[in-house]
């Protein structure tokens, strides 16, 4: 949350908490890296989110060709649970607001 210095006017009908975490839907964005193989990325997102072998193969092509793709979508919670899971299996991930 940013901090308001005095001088700042903060608008009492705007909560900032809602603003970051309202229904502004999130994605989990998984990245290209040198260091997993192919087959293991479509496992992982198989395992996790459990996609079938086409949807998640096609998502890890995407990651292969374009350098990303976003795999999961939905409340901020959500999305940093299934960050946090990506990053337990040793994938590259970030989550960004859509």
């Amino acid at each position: 949350m940013p901090l308001s210095s005095p001088a700042t006017r903060v608008d009492p009908a705007v909560d900032p908490d809602t603003e970051t975490t309202g229904d502004t839907p999130w994605q989990a964005v998984v990245w290209n890296d040198p260091v997993n193989l192919m087959s293991y990325v479509t496992y992982v997102l198989q395992k996790i989110f459990g996609y079938p072998e086409q949807k998640a193969t096609a998502l890890m092509l995407d990651v292969h060709h374009k350098g990303k793709a976003a795999v999961s979508s939905g409340d901020k919670d959500k999305i940093e649970g299934d960050v946090a899971k990506l990053h337990a299996a040793g994938l590259w991930a970030t989550m960004q607001r859509t």
